[in-house]
């Protein structure tokens, strides 16, 4: 139900030795070609920004004629069964615009940019969402983007189904004021489900395709800290750093942080890419997943250490994990607990990130 987490700091897919020794020296080459070829695309002053992951899959009754997402829900006593905590909404419809409104309103009040918007499959729900969060979006000037999860439904051709589905959402919304470009070029975001289930050899296949029938340029932020994803995406990022977090005390987070964000930057820098770290207010899917994991938030001590060592490794952008993923309790959106503690922290912390150069 919930998205998987990425618990693996190196996914190093373009760099796994494994993958390397099962090539024949023609798709080797092939492969190290494309790979000094992205190599040379390099981006100088990249504006800083805050963007927050963002979950569409919410439906309540009134919306979609059933709950989605939402299970157990008791309005009265403030729980729901499959959520850690209680949205200060309630329970709520992602088709909903006064709800994309309100969240795009609280986002950008407290110094987040925009949203990475989960994003599955062709004329799913979350593609009909994003619709929605896109017009909303375009009259606030507010960033958009996706998440690309996964190229499952193309199991019998996934370098076909993964083209096809990026080619979509660049004709489809590429083009669209809100949607996140750097330097006009759309930039999509690449979740680690879809980097382990695209085989090294297939990226230059799949971006050749991208790029014939588009005719524009696009950018790829990989999930995963390796060199060679800096080397052959645009940028690298992480998911969810909670799998390295568990049971840490609130020093011992900043001092997991302070020895990785700069080190990650500096990968990032050295090949001339994005540089993204991710931020989390806290973590805790037992609700879930049995017997699940948890990251305590420290009464936001958690989330401060992590924004502070952010601002002082100096990354492109900070990402947020997340607005909204109540299942596994990594939100910032107001809830019944905390209130706003973590919008108002977002913003406090996202306003000294931005006028630090």
């Amino acid at each position: 139900m919930a998205r998987i987490v990425s618990l693996v700091i190196g996914l190093a897919l373009l760099g796994a030795a494994g993958i390397h020794a099962a090539e024949s020296p023609a798709k080797q080459a092939g492969l190290d070609e494309f790979v000094k070829a992205r190599s040379e695309r390099r981006y100088a002053n990249v504006p800083r920004k805050v963007l927050a992951f963002y979950y569409t899959w919410y439906g309540t009754p009134e919306g979609r004629g059933r709950w989605d997402h939402w299970e157990g829900v008791n309005a009265e006593k403030r729980e729901i069964g499959s959520s850690t905590h209680y949205p200060a909404l309630g329970a709520y419809d992602c088709y909903d615009t006064r709800v994309i409104e309100t969240h795009i309103g609280q986002a950008k009040s407290h110094g987040v940019d925009g949203f990475i918007c989960t994003w599955w499959r062709q004329n799913d729900i979350h593609d009909k969402a994003l619709e929605k969060v896109l017009a909303i979006a375009a009259k606030k000037n507010f960033a958009v983007t996706v998440y690309w999860e996964t190229t499952r439904s193309g199991r019998n051709d996934p370098v076909g189904q993964a083209a096809s589905d990026v080619l979509y959402v660049l004709e489809k919304y590429g083009s669209h004021p809100a949607f996140l470009k750097l330097d006009g070029k759309p930039v999509i975001f690449v979740y680690g489900r879809v980097m382990g289930e695209v085989k090294a050899n297939q990226w230059p296949e799949i971006i050749a395709a991208i790029e014939k029938k588009y005719g524009k340029d696009f950018l790829l932020i990989a999930d995963g800290y390796s060199d060679r994803n800096a080397r052959a995406f645009d940028g690298i990022h992480q998911y969810n750093p909670a799998g390295a977090l568990k049971g840490k005390a609130a020093d011992e987070v900043r001092a997991w942080a302070r020895d990785l964000f700069p080190k990650v930057v500096q990968m990032a820098k050295d090949r001339g890419k994005i540089a993204c770290v991710t931020v989390i207010p806290g973590y805790d899917d037992t609700k879930i997943r049995k017997p699940g994991l948890r990251v305590e938030r420290h009464d936001g001590q958690t989330y401060g250490a992590l924004w502070e060592e952010a601002i002082a490794a100096g990354p492109d952008w900070v990402l947020v994990t997340s607005w909204n993923e109540w299942h596994e309790g990594s939100e910032i959106e107001p809830s019944y607990e905390d209130s706003e503690k973590y919008l108002t922290l977002t913003g406090k912390c996202a306003g000294q990130f931005k006028a630090k150069r």
